[in-house]
């Protein structure tokens, strides 16, 4: 079968030149054979699919912990509307969609238990140990701590994969990184990251009644999108048009990237992915405008729903269950897993604690807390 090179080609006939093509990737640490059927970015996508880590994605927290109710969004249906975002900006730029798709859901791996305050718990008890960083940590788990495959440890992803994961541009172990900015795909998915987060969680608060729809009068993008939608639908139940103010958000929201960032390739006249990681600033970007509108939506979902106390009591549980953990592993180190006790051969013990603490879905760091620590 020559399917692989049908797609190779079809890349070639209908990707911008500044487009990551599959055939063209700098290959894996480890030398596979090519797949006969699939490119290799759409192989690094199967194998991130098929992970243990993609998995507990769906009982890890995005703002609400698990149990506090089965409509909230989590870090996967968070992953997953993230790539629809960012496919659809990718096409429409005439980027890798299957790279864009790869890469959007891969960039929570990283992530621990109970949202960012595991991770702000997990960064303060690593602090003198090399610290603790989601993105870097889902590297570690691509290049090293997932183990499915017998010739090789980790998922042994493409150079451009492990890349974009790597927002924080760290050095590649045995593979390096030239300088310059994440490739163009990356980049859509930083952003449809950033309008994913943004506007589902102000969904997730409406819905849970932390923030009310009379505030965000205040906020002069929703209370314009709002007003045309009245306009145009004025009898709509409070629900659905809730639904379809936040739907015209993010469509107003993708709209103003694409245009913006259409604009800057064309005028850059960018004629290679290279060329465009070369350059000093970003391509995708949203407009200066746009950029101003977001600020006071930002602000007020810091202000009402993340410094909210219903969320800070979760995020101080959150705070308490991985530290009584974290101490308890180091002290006795029998109560780990075989495979980490393994490790704890080679690796440091703080390093090892925290590999297997950001591994956890929300409900397993419960469990394990009540059996461990509480009397």
């Amino acid at each position: 079968m020559t399917i692989r090179r049908e797609w190779e080609a079809l890349e070639r006939r209908t990707l911008a030149p500044y487009a990551l093509r599959a055939a063209d990737s700098r290959g894996r640490a480890v030398r596979e054979p090519e797949h006969p059927y699939r490119t290799a970015f759409q192989r690094d996508h199967d194998r991130i699919i098929h992970s243990t880590p993609f998995r507990r994605l769906e009982y890890k927290t995005q703002v609400f912990v698990i149990h506090e109710g089965d409509y909230y969004r989590t870090r996967l249906t968070h992953s997953l509307e993230v790539a629809q975002l960012a496919v659809a900006v990718a096409r429409s730029l005439r980027l890798n969609g299957d790279l864009v798709r790869t890469l959007a859901l891969a960039h929570d791996l990283g992530h621990g238990p109970f949202g960012h305050a595991g991770e702000e718990t997990l960064a303060e008890l690593m602090r003198e140990h090399g610290g603790f960083d989601h993105n870097l940590q889902g590297l570690r788990i691509v290049d090293r701590l997932e183990r499915r495959y017998a010739a090789f440890p980790g998922l042994n992803l493409t150079w451009e994969v492990r890349d974009g994961i790597n927002k924080h541009r760290a050095l590649l172990p045995g593979v390096g990184r030239p300088p310059g900015q994440l490739s163009l795909e990356a980049q859509v998915v930083d952003l449809a990251d950033e309008i994913a987060y943004d506007h589902h969680d102000l969904d997730d608060g409406l819905t849970s009644g932390l923030i009310r729809e009379e505030a965000l009068e205040r906020i002069p993008l929703w209370r314009r999108v709002r007003r045309e939608v009245a306009g145009k639908f004025p009898r709509l139940a409070s629900d659905i048009r809730r639904h379809e103010v936040i739907r015209r958000l993010i469509d107003v929201t993708v709209t103003d990237l694409v245009r913006t960032s259409g604009r800057r390739l064309r005028a850059a006249k960018i004629r290679s992915a290279a060329q465009a990681q070369a350059l000093p600033t970003r391509l995708i970007v949203f407009s200066s405008a746009m950029k101003r509108e977001r600020v006071p939506l930002k602000r007020f979902l810091y202000r009402e729903m993340y410094q909210h106390p219903q969320v800070v009591r979760m995020a101080e549980k959150a705070h308490r269950t991985l530290t009584g953990l974290f101490e308890a592993y180091l002290r006795r180190p029998a109560l780990l897993p075989k495979p980490a006790r393994l490790r704890l051969r080679e690796e440091e013990p703080h390093r090892v604690v925290c590999d297997y603490i950001a591994g956890m879905t929300d409900r397993f760091a419960l469990q394990e807390y009540r059996k461990i620590v509480l009397p």
